[in-house]
Order: C-alpha cells, then structure tokens, then sequence
C-alpha cells in the first residue's frame, strides 16, 4: 500500500480524529439536500475555521445521492508544473482514516496528454485534502477518489479529462476553489458577487485574481455547458463573516451543478 499522509492536519483542520469528525459533523448539522443531487461541486478550501461553514453547506447537498466516485480538482499552491498531476499513491490519508483512489479511473486520465503522475506536487497540497473529512463523514468512507492537482492547463485540457470522467449517477464532479484573495471585505464582496455571477451564468473565463482555482472552475463552466448542468448558489461568504478581520478577506462560495429535469 502506497499512503499520501496528511499533510495540513493541525493547521487547516483538527489532526484528533474525535475532535475532527465532532467540527465536521457541527459544520455539517442542520443543513439538508436540496431535492435535485448535483453532478459537480465548487466548495473552498480555507482553514475550516474560515471557509468550513460554507463547504459543508455545499457536501450535505451530496448526503442523498452518496456518489462511490470523486473526481477532484484542486490548484497547484506550492509545486509549479504543466499539466494536471495525479499521485503515484494509491490511498490518501486523514485521521478519519484511508481513502482509496481509483486506480482504473486514474488510468483513464492519463491517456489526456495534459495527465501526468507526478508524487510531488500532492505532497504539501491542501487544496484537495481539506476536502477529504467531509466526503468521509457525508459518504460513510464509501468512495474511492481521482484527485487532480491543476498546474499550468487550459480550461480545455480540465474539461477534456471531466468528460473522461464523467460517468454517471455514481461520479461527482468536485473543483476545489477560494474566491478573491486579501481585499477589503465589501470591495471583496462586489467582485465575488460579480465572478458569482459569471458562474451561475457559465459564462467564463473566471480570472485567476477572481478565484485560485479558476482553470478548474473554467474547465467545469466549459464541461456544464456541453451537458446542459445548471448552476445554483449554495452559500457565499468570506473571512470576515467567520473568523478573520475585514481588513483583508478571502471569499468562499458553494456552487453545486444539477442535471437539468424537464
């Protein structure tokens, strides 16, 4: 076995296992899912302190449909590369406890030229770890995870592998994204409104000052737009609104993509 530790428990979230899955399930309480289960996910990727209230509204929307396959992408924080990285682990690890990857799933991926393994841009990467306790909790552990580090890769590229990947009702699209970063909290608010608006409308491309993980976001907008997904607004806050000052703030927001009904 092959095991891609954690590598932010303690600092982005509670390395107790106890004492994480109690936050995550406070985080999570009370919120339902809407009647129709999303077939992707925008959810942030903050300290959970900052950016958890928002992602756990987003992670109980998947509490009916509990899809066995997460393909996840996340932005490249601390290894610059081209392309888009796959580990050459075959578990991650939270202490929650192991999540298996998908290793046909991953295979499939890397017939994209954009695809490659590459350990070292997961190492330290929390964009796609912080995510991982709460499709524990929400899934029961019952999943099996492609996670995709995103370096330098056009939008076609993130949606030429999403499509790869699509599958079915088993498959969840998950981007792993902050919104603008370390602006005065309302002038942070009318540009996050604003990069919002452009989501719930698919149309891009979302700026890279708009949102960190805007190549994943504008992979996705290309991708719902070929399958006719609709976008809804979750929740939208930012730092101010949780545990930081507003002087200078992040913005979170949950977008989940539906199948459009009739």
């Amino acid at each position: 076995m092959n095991v891609r530790p954690a590598a932010v428990a303690g600092l982005f979230y509670p390395d107790e296992p106890g004492e994480l899955a109690r936050l995550v399930g406070k985080l999570l309480a009370g919120h339902k899912a809407d009647k129709n289960p999303p077939k992707a996910l925008i959810v942030p990727h903050a300290g959970y302190i900052y950016s958890g209230p928002t992602a756990a509204m987003g992670f109980a929307q998947l509490s009916r449909a509990k899809p066995r396959r997460i393909v996840l992408f996340g932005p490249a924080h601390r290894v610059p590369f081209r392309g888009l990285a796959l580990p050459e682990s075959d578990h991650f690890s939270t202490p929650l406890g192991l999540v298996p990857l998908d290793e046909a799933a991953m295979e499939t991926a890397l017939a994209h030229p954009a695809v490659l393994r590459m350990d070292i841009a997961h190492t330290l990467e929390h964009s796609l770890e912080v995510q991982l306790p709460f499709l524990q909790h929400v899934l029961d552990s019952g999943f099996r995870l492609v996670p995709l580090v995103v370096g330098d890769a056009s939008a076609e590229d993130v949606a030429e592998v999403m499509q790869m990947l699509w599958g079915g009702e088993e498959t969840l699209i998950l981007v792993s994204s902050d919104l603008s970063h370390y602006l005065p909290y309302e002038q942070a608010r009318r540009i996050d409104r604003e990069t919002i608006r452009k989501i719930l409308k698919l149309a891009g491309p979302i700026r890279h000052d708009e949102a960190c993980g805007a190549t994943g976001i504008n992979g996705l907008l290309l991708a719902a737009g070929a399958s006719a997904l609709r976008p809804r607004l979750i929740d939208y806050r930012n730092s101010g609104d949780t545990a930081g000052d507003r002087s200078q703030v992040v913005g979170y927001a949950s977008i989940a993509f539906d199948e459009a009904g009739p």
